[in-house]
């Protein structure tokens, strides 16, 4: 059976979509089936993968209940997609009953015996596409920037999520913080990697070992729609994030049983 990791922070601009990028080509480099879920009404993931956002179906339409999911699966140019586009923000407005928080849930459950792994980028805020989101997942990867703006955000985080175990998915783990675009060379990021550790420690969620370095070719990977191996394999961030790749499977977060490839 797949696992099912959500990419989460309210913050914008931390690494939630490289993340999920960069995780799901090293995840299917390493030959497992991975699926990659758009739930961002920006759509960066689905761009970014090669997807068509226009004229074809959208997780949107799959939350609407107008079409099977597996209906909405792309071969983007990167991984296996479900894209996003602006349409999905009226999501808020337009789902107002009782379990709106499972339809994401549901949604997904005949994919998951056909992937490994099934990597959802969330919106920067903690509304009903997060919890959405959180609901289905077996864990939430939690990008942040070593920054005091990114450490605020935390405990708030953790409290939806907790909100989320009493109420919809009492299964649900936190996999830990992964510093991002971060320089350890630097004296604050020094001092904030260390406050980092002190609130993890508190809410007992863990920090992995490996941090991202900033660059400038994971955008240009992105933005030109390519995979980040191909790209700029040598690059600093490239190899961390194989590294960090590395530390999760390290850790245990293997699937049950290998999704047969097709």
């Amino acid at each position: 059976m797949g696992k099912i990791i959500s990419i989460s922070n309210q913050k914008g601009g931390v690494g939630k979509t490289t993340t999920a990028n960069a995780l799901a080509v090293n995840l299917k480099e390493k030959g497992y089936k991975v699926l990659a879920v758009d739930l961002d009404p920006q759509g960066n993931l689905s761009f970014s993968a090669g997807a068509d956002t226009d004229m074809s179906a959208t997780i949107y339409d799959v939350l609407k209940g107008e079409l099977k999911t597996q209906y909405a699966v792309q071969r983007g140019t990167v991984v296996d997609i479900i894209p996003a586009n602006i349409l999905l923000s009226s999501i808020e407005l337009e789902f107002t009953g009782a379990q709106r928080e499972f339809l994401l849930r549901n949604a997904l459950k005949p994919l998951i015996p056909l992937y490994d792994y099934i990597l959802i980028d969330t919106p920067p805020a903690l509304g009903v596409l997060t919890v959405n989101a959180f609901t289905a997942s077996d864990y939430v990867l939690v990008p942040m920037l070593s920054d005091i703006f990114s450490l605020q955000g935390i405990t708030q985080l953790e409290e939806t999520i907790d909100r989320v175990r009493t109420q919809c998915n009492p299964d649900i783990q936190i996999l830990g913080l992964l510093l991002t675009r971060h320089n350890p060379r630097t004296r604050f990021s020094r001092e904030i990697t260390g406050t980092v550790h002190m609130i993890s420690s508190d809410l007992n969620i863990p920090v992995f070992e490996t941090f991202i370095r900033e660059s400038v070719a994971l955008r240009e990977a992105q933005s030109l729609q390519k995979s980040i191996l191909d790209y700029a394999p040598a690059c600093n961030a490239v190899i961390d994030y194989k590294t960090f790749t590395e530390e999760l499977l390290e850790k245990g977060l293997t699937p049950c049983q290998k999704a047969r490839m097709s």
